[in-house]
């Protein structure tokens, strides 16, 4: 009988402290943002990219990129 005590405490403990346990252990969840907020990380993303790119052809030249990514250099260039 005590041990059915125990074991429903522990399980009633569980339930209404599941979320507090949850949240540490789950992805980073993405919290609401404004317009300008989503812009400038867009904007950001797309300097990082066009960074790494040019980086690429700085160190070999053009020859050194795909075609891929010369076709998302001139993409990202004309945004």
């Amino acid at each position: 009988m005590e041990v059915l005590l125990i074991i429903l405490a522990v399980g009633v403990i569980i339930y209404f402290f599941r979320n507090s346990v949850k949240k540490p252990f789950l992805a980073k969840e993405e919290k609401y943002q404004s317009i300008d907020d989503r812009y400038n990380e867009e904007r950001r993303n797309r300097e990082l990219e066009i960074d790494s790119l040019l980086s690429k052809m700085g160190k070999n030249g053009i020859q050194d990129l795909s075609e891929k990514d010369r076709k998302r250099l001139e993409e990202l260039s004309k945004k």
